[in-house]
């Protein structure tokens, strides 16, 4: 006769194993997209102050953060760090590409490292559960 109690158990086995394969499946894909370089980059130029806009989820505030590159600054419990931006060289005010590194305070492992662009802020999106940052754009003082 089958364990009939043990089925609960099988299923929920199961639902783990998928759940870790979609998260490797995820963490492999957003390596990819962070490997990807900006072509063209005679096409653009440098900015050394960048406007990034954060929200606060929990209690519905945004604020405005102005940045230079290579400044790290703390919003909430989020240390934002910009390494890069660059502009179109024909119309700087049309977008701006942002290289960020996001953690937070209180875990060890990087929340987002990559590239985020004023023009889709969804495109390459911080993932956490209270706060939201997108890029605004990218000037030169």
């Amino acid at each position: 006769m089958r364990n009939l109690h043990l089925a609960p158990v099988i299923l929920s086995m199961k639902r783990l194993s998928l759940i870790i394969l979609c998260a490797g499946i995820l963490f492999s894909s957003q390596a990819f997209s962070q490997s990807i370089q900006i072509l063209g980059q005679g096409q653009t130029l440098p900015a050394d102050q960048v406007l990034l806009r954060g929200l606060d989820t929990l209690n519905g505030t945004s604020q405005d953060l102005e940045v230079r590159v290579g400044e790290t600054v703390r919003y909430g419990h989020l240390i934002l760090a910009v390494d890069t931006c660059r502009v179109p060289r024909g119309d700087p005010a049309a977008d701006a590409y942002v290289f960020l590194r996001i953690g937070d305070v209180r875990e060890e492992e990087p929340r987002f490292s990559g590239w985020m662009f004023a023009s889709s802020p969804a495109l390459s999106a911080l993932d956490h559960p209270r706060y939201d940052i997108w890029v605004e754009s990218c000037s030169t003082s």
